[in-house]
């Protein structure tokens, strides 16, 4: 079979080749890809600036959902067939406390598809069968494709956010992850919320309108920070996500924070800060990050996918088949759609 390969450290050194179909342990099922989700990690992969430990040569995706085509002698709750979408933790350690938390998602020894052991953009990829969930019958495979994305923006907003109805909620960043916030946020019930981004981000802006956004900012160059002093009662936004992940954001964050605020950080990356947090004493405020989703997590977003509680129709702008990676690669990372599926 043909699979999407990041075989080097090197920038853009992934290509499409030819690839065992793999053998699935007793644990295992054999998942037929139907749609594979291009993420923003995969483009740092991609163009080789990931912060992460890669094991060269990889298959790339971790965002798909299929149907089983085969399944290990101790899989049960599954048949051929069933349509399912997967999570990302492909390998745990036994061992793990926090496996036993239900933290999983937090240990520091996983390993995830795409970057860890082998991805789904492929026909074929194993998947240990702890990791699978039914996909509703509403749901496409296409949309379903997602819900992993939609996982780490709930997670952030609804689990590790503070949100009363009426919160005013900044998201700084409008990709993918930045949009999916937005979007939890106005279901959680914010009463004003904002998108910020650059000039480059301006048709990213235009998208969070229709995930909910009251206000856009940062397309025309302004003072967020300025802005913001003049907005509502001056003090600054009950909660401000960092979904952007560069050093200037999480110092915007601060900026933007009212007293006694919360600052979520779910964005990436791997520059020094080169900037004072006194803000975050002074103001009280608390910064938590982010990471990753569990079982919960998952049952919960399939649902609110499926019933339409959750619209990814904004943020889905391509679906095509996985020959065509690099133009879908190359669209995502120029700004020109926010997200692109791939059909194997």
């Amino acid at each position: 079979m043909i699979g999407l390969v990041n075989y080097a450290i090197e920038p853009y050194s992934v290509e499409l080749r030819d690839i065992p179909v793999p053998e699935i342990g007793e644990d295992d099922v054999l998942l037929k890809v139907h749609a594979v989700s291009v993420c923003g990690s995969d483009l740092h992969q991609y163009t080789g600036k990931q912060s992460w430990k890669v094991n060269y040569p990889v298959v790339l995706g971790h965002e798909f959902a299929g149907s089983i085509a085969g399944l290990g002698s101790r899989v049960s709750g599954f048949k051929e067939g069933d349509r399912v979408a997967s999570e990302t933790a492909a390998q745990l350690p036994s061992d793990s406390a926090f496996i036993r938390q239900g933290l999983y998602n937090l240990e520091p020894k996983r390993l995830g598809f795409g970057y860890g052991v082998n991805g789904a953009m492929a026909p074929f990829v194993k998947v240990p069968a702890r990791c699978l969930h039914h996909v509703p019958a509403a749901l496409s495979l296409e949309k379903a494709a997602l819900t992993e994305p939609c996982c780490v923006a709930y997670n952030a907003v609804c689990v590790n956010s503070h949100i009363r109805p009426g919160d005013t909620v900044a998201v700084i960043g409008p990709g993918p992850i930045g949009l999916l916030c937005a979007a939890m946020a106005r279901l959680s019930g914010a009463g004003h919320l904002a998108v910020i981004g650059i000039p480059a981000d301006a048709r990213r802006l235009e998208t969070a309108k229709q995930m909910g956004a009251d206000s856009i900012l940062g397309a025309q160059g302004e003072d967020v920070a300025e802005w913001t002093r003049n907005f509502g009662d001056g003090y600054g936004f009950d909660l401000v996500i960092d979904a952007a992940g560069v050093s200037a954001a999480l110092k915007l964050a601060l900026d933007l924070v009212r007293p006694a605020g919360q600052i979520t950080k779910v964005g990436w990356g791997p520059q020094p800060l080169n900037f004072s947090l006194d803000q975050l004493v002074q103001k009280a405020a608390t910064l938590q990050g982010s990471f990753s989703h569990n079982w919960l997590v998952w049952e919960k977003v399939l649902s609110l996918l499926a019933s339409g509680k959750i619209d990814v129709d904004p943020v889905l702008n391509r679906v095509s088949p996985l020959a065509e990676w690099r133009e879908a690669f190359d669209e995502m990372h120029s700004g020109k759609i926010v997200k692109a599926v791939l059909k194997p």
